[in-house]
């Protein structure tokens, strides 16, 4: 399994006022995380208004600096649609991309996942699939070539998007039974706010994947809010620990 920090997400400052939003900021908070323990990185390059973009120049920036931080760690962007609502533009843009990022999420609930994941393809990035609980993702997914085309995706990432503490775990086991035994590849397991700590212990359980960080939580386990990243990564290194689990690099 693998634990990934996924750093700010489409949040502001307003939320959490140490949430990475520089290339630089990014840099010193994937070091970080990474000597806490996350073996894997997803971050949101953001414009100069604080707004996530998928424009060549801001990509560059955040990957090259993330990347020269944490040699060797695997750094992952978003496509998300809230950047950039039209899909062949989001697939213009990941062709334009002038330094490629290891891999990239993209949802399959928005119009025109398989139009952007094949320009990833085409640059040779690998594709997260973000299928996110109550949606149509899953359905949507298994009618995708790349669903059914060895290899064609990294991993899955279940996305749990009750953010209630007490039904957050009952929704996760909802969307894996709905990805079935036999998923087109190897399951990440997340939650979201008050579902995050309930999401990623059952995620440990099941022996899967899972992530944590700024972008998915701002409080503890305790509910004390988090310092930052690397806080959010050693509560999640610890409860992989105590569960048996030892985050590596596999999928």
């Amino acid at each position: 399994m693998i634990l990934q920090a996924c750093l700010n997400g489409s949040r502001d400052r307003r939320e959490h006022p140490g949430l990475p939003v520089t290339a630089a900021e990014l840099a010193v908070a994937a070091r970080e995380a990474v000597a806490a323990g996350a073996v894997d990185l997803h971050v949101h390059p953001k414009d100069a208004a604080g707004a996530d973009t998928l424009d060549p120049a801001a990509v560059a920036e955040v990957v090259g600096r993330v990347r020269a931080a944490v040699p060797g760690v695997p750094v992952g962007v978003t496509t998300g649609a809230w950047a950039a609502p039209d899909p062949r533009i989001r697939a213009a843009l990941v062709r334009s991309w002038t330094v490629l990022p290891d891999h990239a999420s993209v949802n399959w609930h928005e119009e025109g996942a398989d139009t952007v994941a094949a320009a990833l393809a085409e640059r040779g990035v690998s594709v997260e699939a973000g299928l996110f609980s109550g949606t149509d993702a899953v359905a949507r997914f298994r009618a995708s070539p790349f669903a059914g085309r060895a290899g064609s995706v990294l991993r899955i990432l279940a996305e749990v998007t009750d953010t209630d503490a007490g039904t957050a775990e009952r929704s996760a086991r909802a969307l894996l039974d709905a990805l079935g035994t036999d998923p087109a590849a190897p399951v990440l397991l997340h939650g979201e706010d008050g579902g995050a700590w309930p999401v990623l212990r059952l995620a440990l359980r099941q022996g899967l994947s899972t992530r944590v960080g700024l972008e998915d939580v701002l409080h503890l386990p305790d509910g004390s809010p988090a310092t930052g990243n690397a806080a959010l990564i050693r509560a999640a290194a610890a409860a992989a620990v105590a569960s048996g689990a030892v985050p590596g690099t596999g999928g």
